[in-house]
């Protein structure tokens, strides 16, 4: 296994391994159920409300390979570049995002840092004053998918723009 350096400002970083195993070839069944359970979440759910839940997971989790998919995912889809970088900072930026999006925000906040404060009911009663039972759990499972696949990809070292979808 070997490792990739790089010079940032002067300062050599070593980063991950560059030599990891391919998550989708080496558990294929495991792989298509995550894929399964992320399209069965997305159902019925805005498109845009899902690329922001995704970015906003994937800058939590400090996860690049995501981050680069969904925004590149969100232009496509005719996502302004100004929301896109307002997502990192949408507590002090709310005028950019619906109450709704606010909302699944806030979900994804604290379900993507469950381990910190757990998911405090103001949250939890915030976007299920924004979404139907049925949406809210299918915002649940977007936002434990996102948070699996941020994970899959920083354990496999994968790298940002070089998604193969």
């Amino acid at each position: 296994m070997t490792t990739t350096e790089i010079k940032t400002n002067n300062r050599a970083t070593t980063t991950a391994p560059t030599a990891r195993l391919n998550f989708a070839k080496t558990a294929p069944k495991v792989f298509r159920a995550v894929i399964g359970l992320d399209a069965a979440a997305r159902e019925g759910l805005d498109p845009t409300l899902v690329e922001l839940v995704q970015i906003r997971s994937s800058h939590l989790n400090n996860c690049a390979y995501c981050l680069h998919m969904h925004t590149t995912d969100a232009r496509k889809a005719g996502e302004s570049e100004e929301r896109l970088h307002m997502v990192a900072v949408w507590q002090e930026a709310t005028h950019f995002f619906t109450e709704k999006e606010q909302a699944a925000l806030a979900l994804t906040d604290a379900v993507t840092r469950v381990a910190d404060a757990g998911v405090p009911d103001a949250v939890y009663g915030r976007a299920a004053a924004h979404f139907d039972e049925e949406e809210l759990a299918r915002l649940l499972a977007l936002i434990l998918t996102i948070n699996t696949w941020n994970r899959i990809a920083l354990a496999t070292s994968k790298r940002a723009g070089t998604d193969e979808r």
